[in-house]
């Protein structure tokens, strides 16, 4: 097995788009250590992080934080440790369109 640390994915999603962040290759298990959400803009917004399974569809059970406020020009950064197989998928969104999502981790193939 080899184990490749990496920045596992990086967007910018339109204002009220839920956008993949990252999709765990076939036949690689991967830790997310890192997910930082960066608010570029001069207001507060909301933001959402979710998890799929499989890269199924989108439902309330999903999710990390769901319209979790992050501050004007602030970065809110969750260190967690999520543990996913091939096929997951990582979903981020922001209310504004003002956040930058960036996740971290190691992939295991």
């Amino acid at each position: 097995m080899a184990d490749t640390p990496k920045i596992l994915g990086e967007q910018a999603p339109a204002a009220t788009t839920l956008t993949d962040l990252y999709t765990v290759p076939g036949s690689t298990n991967t830790v997310v250590s890192t997910v930082t959400v960066c608010n570029t803009g001069s207001t507060d917004t909301t933001f959402r992080l979710s998890v799929a399974p499989a890269g199924a569809a989108d439902a309330l059970s999903q999710y990390l934080y769901r319209d979790e406020t992050v501050a004007a020009n602030d970065t809110f950064v969750l260190t967690a440790g999520l543990t996913l197989q091939a096929t997951d998928k990582i979903r981020c969104y922001s209310a504004n369109g003002n956040c930058s999502f960036v996740a971290f981790g190691i992939e295991i193939t």
